[in-house]
């Protein structure tokens, strides 16, 4: 059996000190650590995060570990039945995929800085801790004597750990599972809520897809002082980074049920049901897939509609997030050039940045629009008997649990079979290429009585200029810009540091310098790489950035409240 041990020692360092050991019966080892984490589809890089890196045989002799590629270390074990392994690893990013050592806490997530060799990968894993007596450690790892076991390393990588004395737990129980959440940092939960509302929606998620795909599972929430938005999936857990704690049951309190409920959907679709190229996980190279848009993109969306459909968001609240994913869509204008299929492909590239302007779209926002239609025309297909929530069931049934991988051929045939349709167009002109979704989002909400509105931004800069800026200081960087609009055809770059309009110094208030010289030639004053000069923007006699959202029809039909109301339950 494998064994490792996590050390909190000297935890100003923030080096956590690890030890594995490691059975062996081959003359040469190959010590791997992983290149990137499920939830993450980039390349991590952790190993510039280990050091003091040494190899001891079963005599205690050091050995000689040379590095074979930037993750992996090869030993000569001709002459040792074990081999242990002590490192220490730097821990200091406290996000929901990171690992973290401080005086008050040991957060680890073991795909960032655990070493695995193929010889052991699918055997027992034990874990040790030594940690201070009075933390307590949250989990989805089983504890047996004071000592954590896992089935193999697949199941270690996805099984991170917080270990400290803040820690607050509650649970409750759906579809005979037990739900544990964990709150860990500066926090007053309002459990009674929390448990209400969680237990909701994982009632009618696993109503859904009929079981539970583990025994028992657990929300594990790091909760920080300052704003924060982060979730990560797990086989048996999730870790949620969320902050500023004393807004936790205000303002953040829908974040944390759409961060919380979309990580759940995420135990059926990504851990359950799973692209065929990650089938299983390589964490030695990119696992390229094209399915983002099931992946993320559906997530995204039932983890927000099944709010709607349990009852924890009311109608102002489920529109509000889809109104959201609309905006994100119609201002970002790479969906004029690249597919969300291409785009999934590079979330190797450059997934979670923003890249090269223009260039690509989200996963998350496309694949969620996408669902949004595929659900509908379901239903409309099969007169509201069906909809995506028959898909997904049927994927983790027929495929899931028969550990097989899904290909995008297998999603579509699923598609054509419930609907009796050929979905050849939809998946050739807006899942592998860039049509425009106007004509397929309007269609799709007029079958459930709804409209898809746009009215002029309420920002003067972005209607009329067609350029959004943050403000850093007195000034305003360029962020974005429409294609074609004044703000770029005056010859604006991105990055550009507005000082001025028309002379007169912003001091942080362009929007009103802006519409006070509404009737005027507006000459922006600019700082470029450390040079000043200045630029007249063309008047144009049209608005450029809209605003999106969805309204209900004011008259729909009975046949509209009728999908409507199906699609809601």
């Amino acid at each position: 059996m494998t064994k490792f041990t996590f050390k909190s020692d000297n935890a100003n360092q923030q080096y956590i000190g690890i030890t594995a050991v490691f059975p062996t019966s081959v003359a040469s080892t190959i010590i791997e650590l992983p290149s990137w984490r499920p939830g993450r589809y980039e390349l991590g890089n952790f190993s510039k995060n280990v050091k003091s890196f040494k190899v001891y045989d079963d005599q205690n002799k050091q050995l000689s570990a040379y590095k074979s590629s930037k993750d992996s270390w090869e030993v000569d074990t001709s002459s040792t039945e074990f081999i242990r392994v002590e490192y220490q690893y730097y821990a200091a990013e406290l996000n929901a995929g990171s690992s973290y050592l401080s005086d008050d806490q040991l957060y680890v997530n073991p795909v960032n800085c655990c070493v695995y060799t193929e010889e052991t990968f699918h055997r027992k894993i034990q874990i040790e801790l030594s940690i201070p007596e009075k933390w307590i450690v949250a989990t989805s790892m089983n504890e047996k004597d004071g000592l954590f076991e896992v089935e193999n390393f697949d199941t270690l990588f996805d099984s991170p750990f917080v270990a400290s004395a803040n820690l607050q737990r509650n649970h409750y129980e759906s579809g005979g599972v037990k739900f544990n959440v964990w709150f860990n940092g500066e926090v007053k939960p309002d459990w009674e809520r929390v448990l209400k509302d969680f237990k909701a929606f994982s009632d009618k998620q696993i109503e859904k897809f009929i079981e539970f795909p583990v025994k028992e599972y657990h929300f594990i929430i790091q909760v920080l002082p300052f704003r924060r938005y982060h979730g990560v999936e797990h086989l048996a857990s999730t870790m949620i980074a969320l902050g500023p704690g004393y807004d936790m049951f205000d303002e953040v309190y829908e974040d944390l049920l759409g961060v919380s409920s979309h990580e759940l959907y995420h135990v059926w679709n990504v851990k359950a049901i799973r692209p065929i190229e990650m089938y299983p996980y390589d964490f030695k190279k990119e696992n390229y897939s094209r399915l983002g848009y099931i992946c993320e993109g559906i997530t995204t969306y039932q983890g927000d509609l099944f709010l709607f459909k349990s009852g924890v968001f009311d109608e102002e609240q489920y529109f509000k997030e889809f109104n959201q994913q609309l905006q994100k869509h119609f201002d970002n204008f790479g969906r004029l050039s690249y597919s969300v299929a291409e785009s999934s492909y590079d979330t190797w590239l450059d997934g979670y940045e923003s890249g090269t302007p223009n260039r690509k779209v989200s996963i998350y926002t496309e694949g969620c629009l996408l669902a949004f239609v595929t659900d509908v025309r379901l239903r409309k297909a099969t007169n509201d008997k069906y909809g995506l929530d028959e898909v997904m069931k049927r994927l983790y049934h027929n495929f899931a649990l028969k550990d097989k991988g899904v290909s995008e051929a297998d999603y579509k045939e699923l598609l054509e079979s419930i609907s009796g349709e050929n979905w050849d167009d939809f998946f050739s002109d807006f899942v592998n290429g860039n049509k425009p979704y106007e004509s397929i989002l309007t269609e799709a909400l007029d079958y459930l009585g709804l409209n898809l509105v746009h009215v002029p931004s309420d920002s003067y800069e972005e209607a009329k200029l067609g350029m959004k800026t943050t403000r850093n200081g007195k000034e305003f960087v360029v962020k974005a810009m429409y294609p074609g609009g004044p703000a770029e055809t005056g010859g604006l770059m991105l990055e550009d540091s507005i000082i001025a309009v028309n002379d007169y110094v912003c001091d942080g208030e362009l929007e009103k310098w802006l519409k006070y010289f509404d009737e005027d030639i507006k000459k922006l004053t600019i700082q470029r790489f450390g040079a000043l000069m200045e630029l007249t923007l063309p008047e144009v006699n049209r608005n450029f950035y809209m605003t999106y959202s969805i309204k209900k029809q004011e008259s729909p039909n009975a046949a509209q409240k009728k999908a409507f109301e199906a699609w809601k339950k």
